[in-house]
């Protein structure tokens, strides 16, 4: 079977511990070697964040300090565009070849919206798709068409990800991380201890930076 590589884009603003623990177990379950970070310039689904695209690509960076699991790619950040994610899709696709087994890691949040995305069934054509478990989020969307549509492509077992370069839903069985970026900015603000919720570099560098003080 071949490596199966995987992608995970997001804000990051900033990074924290239900972005890497999740994703950390998530390898762990389905044996990924390699998890390319994908931070995003101009989100198409949810406000401009509020750091800074450099600020955001420095967290990153402290963060995997250190880490064989990580990398990042910073494509999005150079578009002022919307970072659609079926476009960067068709370049990393283009770049890695038609047979190479490709994942884009979301969130059962995303998923469950996955619908709304730009152009959203071609996502498959691409990618398959590494779901992780989100508190508090239902298991199955609203929308039939969209239930229709991930029970058609669903994996049972991860290995399958690893036979055919894209076309198939895995939706793992991660442990739960009760932990977002909204909240620390709002315990940062009020200038509150963050400690155990992100990396002590992040926090440094949050720190050294006045960041999300305001």
């Amino acid at each position: 079977m071949s490596e199966l590589q995987a992608i995970f884009g997001g804000t990051f603003d900033p990074v924290h511990y239900g972005h890497l623990r999740t994703v950390e177990a998530l390898a762990a379950l389905t044996g990924l070697q390699k998890v390319t970070l994908l931070p995003n310039n101009v989100p198409p689904h949810r406000p401009q964040p509020v750091a800074s695209p450099r600020q955001r690509l420095e967290m990153l960076r402290c963060a995997i300090a250190g880490s064989s699991l990580f990398d990042i790619d910073d494509r999005e950040l150079h578009r002022d565009a919307p970072s659609w994610t079926v476009t960067t899709l068709r370049s990393l696709r283009a770049e890695r070849g038609p047979d190479q087994p490709l994942a884009f890691i979301i969130g059962q949040d995303s998923l469950l919206s996955l619908n709304k995305w730009h152009r959203w069934e071609e996502l498959l054509s691409l990618s398959h798709l590494l779901v992780c478990r989100r508190p508090q989020y239902p298991e199955q969307p609203a929308s039939e068409e969209l239930r229709h549509w991930i029970d058609t492509h669903a994996a049972q077992e991860s290995r399958q990800l690893r036979q055919q370069p894209c076309g198939l839903i895995f939706q793992a069985e991660t442990p739960l991380w009760p932990v977002s970026a909204t909240a620390i900015r709002h315990r940062l603000q009020q200038n509150l201890s963050c400690e155990g919720l992100l990396p002590p570099s992040v926090i440094n560098y949050i720190t050294r930076s006045g960041l999300y003080r305001d």
